[in-house]
């Protein structure tokens, strides 16, 4: 009878013993308190009563960062979320360290985002967000390398602005592009003259191509619809007759 009620125990521990770990995960196990080697992935056993198991998983995880009102250093208020990345590196850190490892970096991502954007002013997190990306993702890597955890990247996913702010970034905007056109007309108008100029200086050294180019307007004005046309004469052409008849 004593067997048979042995055999019944195990049949029940049975399931509990066992454990099929991912290949993406690891077992951290504590034997009676004490934390012992992590074991993964495939199979695993454990004594019952004695071994306590959490899984951790390795793969790349990405946290949400709330919204966070920030005033830039140029006392401009802001609305700024984003988002981390992060993987598991040591998964005994990770268990023994911090309660919650993604609930802890979380909450250390809004202080950090807060401190940072309010050292920078309002161009400079619109311009060098790459920048700021780079110091965040530096900063929280550092305060989380303790807890076996890596920071992989840090982005910014929206900044949004106060309506009369975006009405006025508007308005400079507009501002910006009437200047580089009147600048690209002041070129082209400049160029152009720079050109006649030149032309004017080849026509002066060149009498015949002087009157070429004018028979050729008269040409131009000839080929245009038009019942009268009056065209001066250059005196060099009717010298020679005047001082034939004379």
């Amino acid at each position: 009878m004593f067997i048979y009620v042995v055999l019944f125990i195990i049949l029940i521990l049975l399931p509990s013993m066992f454990r099929v770990i991912r290949e993406y995960e690891r077992a951290v196990i504590f034997r009676l308190g004490r934390i012992i080697p992590v074991k993964g992935p495939g199979l695993i056993f454990l004594f019952p009563v004695l071994d306590k198991m959490e899984r951790v998983s390795l793969r790349l995880l990405s946290i949400d960062v709330p919204e966070q009102d920030v005033i830039t250093r140029d006392n401009v208020s802001v609305r700024v979320n984003a988002v981390v990345y992060l993987r598991v590196v040591d998964p005994i850190k990770a268990v023994i360290e911090v309660k919650n490892y993604v609930y802890t970096t979380q909450q250390l991502a809004q202080t950090t985002l807060r401190s940072v954007l309010g050292q920078v002013e309002l161009d400079e997190l619109l311009s060098k967000r790459d920048k700021i990306n780079d110091e965040l993702q530096t900063i929280l890597d550092q305060l989380t390398d303790p807890w076996g955890v890596k920071v992989t990247a840090v982005e910014i996913k929206h900044v949004d602005l106060p309506q009369e702010m975006q009405r006025a970034m508007a308005r400079q905007a507009e501002a910006e592009r009437i200047r580089r056109a009147k600048i690209i007309n002041a070129l082209g108008e400049q160029q152009a003259a720079e050109k006649l100029a030149q032309a004017s200086d080849m026509l002066t050294k060149s009498p015949m191509s002087l009157q070429l180019r004018y028979l050729q307007t008269l040409n131009d004005i000839a080929s245009e619809n038009n019942s009268t046309i009056v065209f001066p004469i250059p005196l060099d052409l009717i010298k020679p007759f005047l001082k034939k008849e004379k």
